[in-house]
């Protein structure tokens, strides 16, 4: 799910994100089980839809991105004390996930040490 975050998510939402923004984004989303959550089923509805030549990516895009990432960006959304910030037409903020911590359950990353 990193590589989708990193290779699809982030050059494809460059919108301004940070603290005096209406949006908001985490370079460390992997830490926060509701992102981890939706943004797995954003990746698991691009690997189904994409392979739809005809329709698959506007329905990704209407029913499955527009939905997951408005809830996402909100102040009030999960990233909502984010501090991070990009700048116009940039992508987004990201930190590589830690090397120990798992993104294959809708839990988010275990985030204690080990």
């Amino acid at each position: 799910m990193d590589e989708f975050v990193r290779e699809v998510i982030l050059p494809m939402y460059q919108r301004k994100v940070g603290p005096r923004s209406s949006r908001r984004w985490s370079a460390e989303w992997w830490r926060s089980a509701e992102a981890v959550s939706r943004l797995d089923a954003l990746w698991r509805a691009w690997e189904h839809l994409r392979l739809d030549g005809a329709l698959g990516m506007s329905t990704w895009w209407r029913d499955h991105a527009d939905y997951h990432m408005n809830i996402l960006f909100p102040p009030d959304g999960p990233f909502g004390r984010s501090e991070d910030e990009n700048k116009p037409g940039a992508p987004l903020p990201y930190t590589p996930p830690r090397r120990d911590c798992s993104l294959t359950s809708a839990r988010g990353a275990d985030l204690e040490a080990k």
